[in-house]
């Protein structure tokens, strides 16, 4: 047992500090086990997390990290933020209101075996991010997009025939039961990437076409800056601007929503930090793959894990009173073509 606790301190931390604030929260928090990797014999659970409303009806928020192994900075963004939520409920009326009327779900660390190796895949070597059984609407960047070559090489998809691997359907599951039955929902899957701004991304990675709703994307965004003119300066856009894939769990996701709950609206985002900020500044970690990822100088690190609370908590509120910002339905053409007119036609 000892040999155990000494190798999860070593290499996943963060199972043993999302474990203490389980204890720490109990009188706040649901918990349950949506899958168990088995790690050099160790099993560890694959963990979602609820507080607030109950409510069949209630809009729900979901926070998602952990995908690519190496990027463990996205687990403990969220750590952080649950953290923070329960201290808070401790004394603060007005959270402890708020959740009353929303729902949060967490799923902090979903690719144990990723972060206990440092790799992107998981132990089978597959990339749960290009994992889902959809293919892309044109070409893809060749490997970036996803692949079926060899689980040797990054971004390999699995398989053809196979399922989903656990963890990706772990997190399928969770959205569809927890997420998708809802009136409205809203997702952030928290990842870091070389980049030189932290942006957040919307829905589609697989084709350059905008998606259903881009109009409330775009209402979100105009919300976002209106509220916090001085915010942390988040470049708000879709991914497929930037480049497409196949197989990506969060397009899998929104076309079920479509497809299963057409009333109800889904809005899936991605955090996507960008390291070289950090990088920049101390270029000796460029010698360990792992700090291409990650900020590694404990002050950088600090601030990371607080300076992306107050955009948890603008989407937390925002899922609360989304019926406030959603655009009625003789604004949402001109919203959808201004957010075109941005995003997917330069120049124009």
């Amino acid at each position: 047992m000892a040999e155990t606790l000494h190798q999860i301190q070593r290499h996943l931390p963060e199972h043993l500090q999302l474990d203490s604030l389980l204890d720490q929260g109990a009188r706040h928090l649901r918990s349950h086990v949506a899958d168990t990797v088995c790690i050099n014999g160790i099993g560890i659970p694959l963990r979602v997390i609820e507080l607030g409303s109950r409510s069949e009806t209630a809009p729900v928020i979901g926070f998602f990290g952990g995908v690519h192994g190496v990027e463990r900075i996205g687990t403990q963004v969220l750590l952080s933020w649950l953290h923070s939520l329960i201290h808070r409920l401790e004394w603060d009326a007005s959270l402890s209101s708020q959740l009353e009327q929303v729902r949060l779900v967490f799923m902090p660390m979903i690719n144990p075996g990723g972060i206990w190796h440092r790799t992107r895949s998981n132990l089978n070597g597959v990339d749960l991010m290009r994992n889902a059984p959809v293919e892309a609407m044109g070409p893809v960047p060749w490997l970036v997009g996803g692949h079926r070559l060899s689980p040797h090489l990054p971004w390999y998809r699995g398989d053809r025939d196979e399922p989903m691997q656990a963890e990706a359907a772990a997190l399928v599951r969770t959205v569809q039961e927890r997420l998708l039955t809802a009136p409205f929902s809203l997702s952030v899957d928290c990842h870091s990437g070389f980049g030189r701004r932290d942006r957040i991304w919307s829905s589609y990675a697989r084709s350059h076409r905008p998606i259903e709703h881009i109009g409330e994307v775009f209402a979100l965004k105009q919300l976002y800056e209106r509220t916090f003119p001085n915010h942390h300066p988040y470049i708000i856009e879709p991914q497929s601007i930037n480049y497409t894939t196949h197989g990506d769990l969060w397009d899998y996701l929104y076309d079920h929503a479509r497809d299963a709950h057409p009333q109800n609206i889904f809005l899936p985002f991605t955090l996507e930090m960008g390291s070289w900020l950090w990088v920049r500044k101390n270029p000796k970690q460029m010698l360990d793959y792992f700090g291409y990822f990650n900020p590694v100088i404990s002050h950088r690190k600090r601030r990371v894990l607080r300076q992306h609370l107050p955009l948890f908590e603008f989407l937390t509120n925002a899922t609360q009173c989304w019926r406030n910002w959603i655009p009625a339905p003789d604004k949402r053409d001109e919203l959808a073509r201004q957010a075109i007119a941005q995003w997917f036609l330069p120049g124009q």
